[in-house]
């Protein structure tokens, strides 16, 4: 299911944005001016939230212990997180971002 969840233009370049989607918090995550990539919003660590800390490149570091996690693939990098963040597809329509979440996490058959 693919669901909209901000335009292009509220994303700064550089930047994360936290959005929630089904009660999921999700960080859109825009590392260059047309690369866009979605990672759940929650530090697998400390539960801190990753669009608060700093996006360099394509790693986003925890604002509160300084964990890295690669926004291409959820991977922890680096210590005290061990355990990876869920990655979601992107997809960018007319200047429209969408995610797209498996059916089962909508209820959707």
């Amino acid at each position: 299911m693919r669901i909209r969840v901000a335009s292009v233009s509220e994303v700064g370049v550089g930047r994360a944005l936290a959005v929630e989607v089904d009660g999921r918090r999700i960080a859109l995550c825009r590392p260059s001016p047309d690369e866009f990539y979605a990672i759940d919003d929650t530090c697998s660590h400390a539960l801190a939230s990753l669009s608060e800390g700093e996006l360099m490149d394509y790693e986003i570091e925890c604002p509160k212990h300084g964990a890295h996690f690669d926004i291409r693939t959820g991977e922890a990098l680096t210590l005290p997180a061990t355990k990876p963040v869920r990655t979601y597809n992107v997809v960018v329509d007319d200047g429209e971002i969408h995610i797209e979440l498996p059916d089962e996490e909508t209820g959707s058959d």
